[in-house]
């Protein structure tokens, strides 16, 4: 997971910044985190959940872009409390955008973990408990 993040952060990073030449922060921020969420849903599917095949593909990147909806919640949310300050410029953008995606990415792990791939270790899970018993 953690490797994936890195991964994710520096890509998002990366778009956000060619982005942010040609559009308004906040547009660069929507495009750059969706195109990665995408990418981290299913690396993080395949290497850090490990489901393969395409079975339930689908519902995991729906229930992913819900997670993303957070994650553009809290960076779009850290870019206008930026542009709120007097002294905002694109190294105050790229900080408070830094911060906000390390809560999103706590944020996104937990829901990851718990929610959109709970149903693929849940049997797991179920037969220790019947095997304690």
């Amino acid at each position: 997971f953690a490797a994936v993040g890195v991964a994710s952060t520096i890509a998002y990073l990366v778009l956000f910044l060619l982005l942010r030449t040609f559009t308004g922060a906040q547009t660069a921020n929507l495009v750059a985190l969706l195109v990665t969420a995408i990418g981290n849903t299913t690396l993080n599917r395949r290497l850090t959940f490990g489901i393969r095949g395409r079975k339930g593909s689908g519902l995991h990147q729906f229930q992913g872009l819900i997670v993303f909806g957070i994650g553009l919640g809290l960076t779009s949310g850290a870019l206008a409390f930026v542009h709120s300050l007097s002294a905002s410029g694109l190294p105050l953008e790229i900080t408070a955008l830094v911060l906000a995606n390390l809560a999103a990415t706590v944020v996104r792990f937990l829901l990851l973990r718990g929610w959109v791939f709970r149903s693929r270790r849940q049997p797991a899970i179920e037969s220790a408990v019947e095997r304690e018993s």
